[in-house]
């Protein structure tokens, strides 16, 4: 089984709308819920207002291989959904990154041992 579990059900991903905490920047919107469980789950949510399926698909790329890299540092038991903007497929991928690893921290998703002083900007919190 793989350690990296999708949310596929529509009603997870509005569960997570609707009552979970959310970040907000250019290039992305995080949404966390803390979920039952110890399991760390994540989607990803492209619109058509993103562009053609090419775009689309660039933009889920980009923010899989950051969700990736930041896996370790994530504490699990948590369901994270991750939504492209308008922006998203036209930025580098250090972009999405630096968004995402921001955002958790901001929403306390990340562990203590991987956060560390620098400030990043672009981003705000909404409950």
């Amino acid at each position: 089984m793989s350690k990296y579990i999708t949310v596929k059900e529509n009603r997870e991903f509005s569960l997570a709308y609707r009552r979970g905490k959310y970040c907000v920047s250019p290039v992305l919107v995080t949404y966390a819920l803390k979920a039952k469980g110890n399991a760390l789950r994540y989607g990803i949510t492209t619109g058509k207002k993103i562009g053609n399926a090419v775009k689309r698909s660039r933009a889920r790329r980009v923010i899989r291989a950051s969700y990736f890299t930041l896996f370790d540092q994530i504490k699990p038991g948590y369901i994270l959904i991750f939504v492209a903007r308008g922006k998203t497929p036209y930025v580098k991928s250090q972009v999405i990154y630096k968004a995402m690893r921001q955002h958790l921290k901001t929403l306390g998703v990340l562990s203590q041992r991987s956060e560390d002083h620098n400030h990043e900007k672009g981003t705000s919190v909404i409950n």
